[in-house]
């Protein structure tokens, strides 16, 4: 444990007197700061087996076979490497991310980052590079509005938690783009088109990379997609997506009403 590790665990029981720990999501006492009461962590849904074999997303029935596809991969194939997520979007997961990224609670990255990072392998020892960690970047007026760029903070503690090398600026956002919610699969690509890029700077360290792309909701995958796209025309070798939460289809419109209200 190094230095700032023995100070901040020094300090702990004087940041719990002053600040009692409370579940971000009810309000309730809890044991540590960072975490969820039990009542509320049964909320939080994980996405599940059987899922797609492609891209993860979790199938409604139990009878599915391993290797089976779900309709949209079927239709058609995606460039990605597979979908990670930590939670499937819901209430909870919402206002989770909702405190953390207009509440001001920026201290919660360490719990969202922890459970992403649960579903991540480790690199394997003495094979290849790791994995570069790279975020869905921000416009910078939006980053200057916000003060951080939430998906950069979750690959930091993805990184933390040793999932991969930390590349946090590889992407840059070129155009500030408008809420997606409530336009077409079209609609959104055109409003993508051109906005997301490769920082030049960054373009070596990529090629011949695996990358995995973090974010912090997936909802359509167009802001996604775009990513996946310039970073294997940079050279990545392969990209997968790793989001705390992913809208499933149940909830797909619903969920992109509620973001275009909220900035979620």
């Amino acid at each position: 444990m190094g230095l700032g590790a023995h100070i901040a665990e020094g300090l702990k029981p004087v940041v719990d007197l002053v600040y009692p720990p409370r579940c971000p999501l009810c309000g309730d006492a809890i044991a540590d700061q960072g975490g969820v009461c039990s009542a509320c962590w049964g909320d939080l849904v994980i996405p599940g087996e059987p899922s797609c074999k492609t891209c993860g997303r979790p199938f409604g029935s139990d009878q599915m076979d391993e290797e089976a596809l779900c309709a949209p991969c079927m239709a058609d194939s995606p460039k990605h490497s597979g979908i990670v997520a930590a939670t499937v979007y819901n209430d909870a997961s919402r206002k989770l991310i909702l405190t953390f990224k207009h509440g001001g609670k920026i201290s919660l990255v360490g719990l969202l980052g922890r459970l992403l990072a649960a579903r991540l392998p480790d690199p394997e020892e003495g094979g290849d590079a790791p994995p570069l960690l790279i975020p869905v970047p921000l416009h910078r007026w939006r980053l200057w509005q916000r003060g951080f760029n939430q998906s950069g903070l979750l690959a930091g503690q993805l990184a933390k938690q040793g999932k991969g090398e930390l590349l946090v600026d590889g992407l840059v956002r070129r155009k500030r783009t408008p809420s997606l919610g409530g336009l077409g699969a079209k609609e959104r690509r055109m409003t993508l088109s051109g906005a997301i890029a490769i920082r030049e700077s960054r373009r070596a360290a990529i090629k011949g990379r695996d990358v995995i792309l973090v974010d912090d909701v997936l909802t359509s995958g167009a802001t996604s997609d775009a990513c996946v796209s310039v970073l294997l025309k940079a050279g990545a070798r392969s990209v997968t997506i790793a989001c705390f939460a992913r809208v499933v289809d149940s909830e797909f419109d619903a969920s992109l009403n509620r973001m275009a209200a909220t900035g979620a």
